[in-house]
């Protein structure tokens, strides 16, 4: 049911349907209907309510955590994979609520990274988000006057996930001082790398950015291949 209330949030999130402030009703509906037809389930604007907080939750929790050295996405086992108990254990003395998460599996990852992919936070930090995703796509367009329509939108997406993510580190970081800092290669960069890749489809450019992001050695191990083997690399990364 999570798999496809999340589809139908995923397709209205990609249509502007989910404002600052939260969904439009009708996207609700949207829920309501499709759930009912897929899963023959009854649900209400309550039940779909309460499954987005949970899915805030680990998207927050998550978020977080894939923002430090020695932490992973395992995109097989839909965990989150960590370097070492010495890691893990220093993480959550200072973050008691992620316990769990050292065996915890959580599906549709990806749906729920783009649900998010724009800043719905308040404050200091989120408005420093937004100004690094301006910062970012300024400097994107300028290197790629060219690019079309339909990318450049999903540009933005991906863009306004940086926003997100960069606020979450920030809050991570001070949260766990002192911690070394890990070897970051600047978004834009890897976006402009795999816009180079020749037949990469926009999905799949989403879902491999995403992995890019969070696992600087399979960037590495990505730019230490030939051009002819990048686009295969990118469509088997794990």
């Amino acid at each position: 049911m999570d798999t496809t209330l999340l589809s139908v949030l995923v397709e209205h999130h990609n249509n502007g349907d989910h404002a600052q402030n939260g969904w439009k009703p009708h996207v609700y509906h949207a829920c309501i209907k499709h759930v009912k037809e897929k899963c023959n389930i009854d649900i209400t604007k309550d039940n779909i309510v309460g499954r987005i907080k949970t899915f805030d939750k680990q998207y927050e929790i998550i978020t977080r955590m894939l923002a430090q050295s020695g932490f992973g996405w395992d995109w097989e086992k839909n965990m989150v994979m960590v370097e070492s108990d010495e890691v893990w254990d220093r993480y959550v003395e200072a973050n008691k609520d992620v316990r769990g998460y050292r065996t915890k599996v959580v599906k549709n990852w990806e749906s729920i990274v783009t649900i998010y992919s724009k800043d719905h936070a308040t404050g200091a930090g989120a408005r420093t988000g937004a100004e690094s995703v301006q910062e970012l796509d300024s400097q994107v367009v300028e290197e790629s006057p060219e690019v079309p329509t339909k990318r450049q939108r999903t540009r933005d997406a991906i863009l306004s996930m940086i926003g997100k993510m960069s606020t979450f580190f920030d809050d991570a970081m001070k949260a766990t001082e002192p911690l070394p800092m890990p070897k970051v290669t600047f978004p834009a960069e890897i976006l402009a790398a795999l816009e180079k890749v020749d037949g990469l489809e926009e999905s799949d450019m989403i879902t491999a950015y995403a992995k890019l992001i969070i696992n600087e050695r399979l960037y590495e191990a990505f730019m230490s291949l030939p051009e002819k083997f990048k686009k295969n690399y990118l469509l088997t990364l794990p």
